[in-house]
């Protein structure tokens, strides 16, 4: 199967979607009734039970505090947009970078209500956890989230609701690196997948220890300049790069991100913007 072809404005031969997530304060945690820790940790350290665990809830809390100030300067600095994937809880307790994402202009898309798994929901509760989601990023930003990326894994029911609820476009795929229009879900209303990337995602830096921020720096470079070249041979393409506040923002791999953008700067023909812009684009080329 091939890629749909894909042209995007301006003559850009290549489209590019920094994806900033934000779960800092949403994760798993005794404190929010949960049955234990968040296994996801920079040390790779959790135990069963209820214990807290204390040192990754100072180490997500480092992602608002000091993580997201560095990110947002350097996102001025080279003056590109983003898309923040939110965690509606995390915005609510964190209004000031609510504000600040809103500010810049940038789309803020639906994480999910929490960042847990939606995987073993019914269809009452994945609903409902849609709805609440889509309503608190609504009072958190003044706009309703017009794309929905999962934690990880979703049910087979979560792309026909998201339909139902009205999300404009759906990002858990990994299948190419264009969008396509799913118009076999829900008959009559046709959905946008815009599909993500796992391999560029700063993630790496957490769940592969021994990748540095210079080797993560090299794969994203790599990474711009191989779809770059394609579409300069008339194959436009999409490059998805995930961030993570607690990840990126550190001081010792935030230069990475720095270097990849001056890099992507030295290219005139690239468009760098929203993933709801890059949906809806997508919605005309292909309808």
């Amino acid at each position: 199967m091939r890629q749909e072809r894909m042209d995007w404005p301006g003559g850009a031969v290549c489209a590019l979607s920094l994806v900033v997530n934000v779960e800092e304060g949403s994760e798993l945690s005794p404190l929010r009734g949960d049955a234990g820790m968040e296994p996801v940790d920079e040390l790779r350290l959790s135990v069963k039970g209820g214990a807290r665990g204390h040192g990754n809830e100072s180490n997500y809390l480092y992602g608002l505090k000091a993580g997201a100030p560095r990110v947002i300067d350097l996102l001025d600095r080279h003056e590109v947009q983003a898309s923040w994937a939110a965690a509606a809880l995390s915005l609510e307790a964190a209004p000031d970078l609510a504000e600040a994402i809103v500010q810049r202009g940038d789309e803020v898309l639906s994480h999910g209500w929490r960042w847990v798994p939606q995987y073993q929901m019914d269809e009452a509760e994945e609903r409902d956890f849609i709805a609440r989601a889509t309503d608190s990023l609504a009072r958190s930003t003044g706009a309703r989230p017009q794309g929905w990326l999962s934690r990880y894994l979703h049910t087979d029911n979560t792309r026909r609701l998201l339909i139902e609820a009205g999300y404009r476009y759906h990002m858990d795929d990994y299948s190419g690196d264009v969008p396509f229009l799913d118009t076999e879900t829900v008959p009559g209303r046709p959905i946008v997948v815009l599909p993500y990337a796992l391999d560029t995602n700063d993630m790496k830096m957490w769940t592969s220890p021994a990748l540095t921020p210079r080797q993560w720096l090299d794969y994203a470079r790599d990474s711009f300049d191989w779809l770059y070249a394609e579409g300069l041979a008339g194959h436009p393409r999409l490059l998805n790069i995930g961030l993570h506040l607690r990840i990126i923002g550190q001081p010792g791999r935030i230069g990475a991100l720095a270097a990849f953008l001056d890099h992507v700067g030295r290219h005139d023909r690239v468009w760098i913007t929203t993933r709801a812009a890059i949906a809806e684009h997508a919605r005309t080329q292909l309808a």
